[in-house]
């Protein structure tokens, strides 16, 4: 079944995204444009996370207390699934990275342009189409 398509206003929203790798940059740098405030908490940061309130320390249960939404890209199965875990018992939208079974929301394939927003998304059946599509509608 797919999934239903919704935009949210994240503008000086609290978000949060544990895990420091390029993945981790990558949603970061989706995100910056729609303003949310956003927290990374990792050991360590590739580049990539300029305007991010950096922690510099592993996740802890309860960093996603009163988070509008969380991502989990953090490279380790087990932390993922236990910050999803963490999450979903409060009602917090959290994607997981390449593991759709423990999102509650997916990360679409995004075409933005001052205020206009496209997501594209095959609901992770196949992203290949998904980025075929965002450079029709972006005209590259």
């Amino acid at each position: 079944m797919p999934w239903f398509p919704m935009f949210v206003d994240l503008k000086g929203r609290p978000c949060l995204i544990v895990g420091g790798g390029a993945v981790a940059a990558r949603k970061a740098e989706k995100l910056r444009p729609y303003g949310p405030a956003l927290t990374v908490i990792a050991p360590e940061f590739a580049p990539g996370f300029e305007g991010c309130a950096l922690l510099r320390r592993p996740y802890r249960p309860g960093d996603e207390d009163g988070m509008a939404l969380v991502i989990a890209a953090t490279g380790d199965p087990c932390l993922n699934h236990a910050v999803s875990a963490a999450c979903r018992a409060q009602n917090i939208p959290v994607n997981v990275v390449d593991d759709k079974e423990q999102c509650s929301f997916l990360f679409p394939c995004l075409v933005q342009e001052g205020e206009l927003s496209v997501g594209i998304s095959t609901g992770g059946a196949s992203p290949t189409a998904a980025v075929w599509m965002k450079n029709q509608i972006a005209g590259l």
